[in-house]
């Protein structure tokens, strides 16, 4: 079960690493104009590098959580076909 896990946070990393800068450049501009409408304008450094954070551990921990649950479902799939 270990090897899964790994292999589930490996994946995850390089999904994170590739799609991270993607969802990140699409969203930040509304971010940080929706932060300055509704609590007020200087902070709009903190909010992009808190954007980048949370953007990237978003991707990361929902990777992790569907790969996980899919690689532990193809070996389940791939044992009944051979039992």
């Amino acid at each position: 079960m270990s090897a899964v896990e790994w292999l589930a946070i490996l994946l995850a990393i390089m999904t994170a690493f590739l799609l991270t800068p993607e969802v990140y450049a699409r969203t930040v501009n509304w971010i940080v104009a929706y932060t300055a409408s509704r609590y007020g304008a200087g902070f709009e450094d903190l909010t992009r590098f808190a954007w980048f954070v949370m953007t990237a551990l978003l991707i990361f921990f929902g990777a992790r959580a569907t790969l996980a649950t899919a690689i532990v479902g193809a070996g389940l799939a791939l044992a009944t076909r051979l039992i």
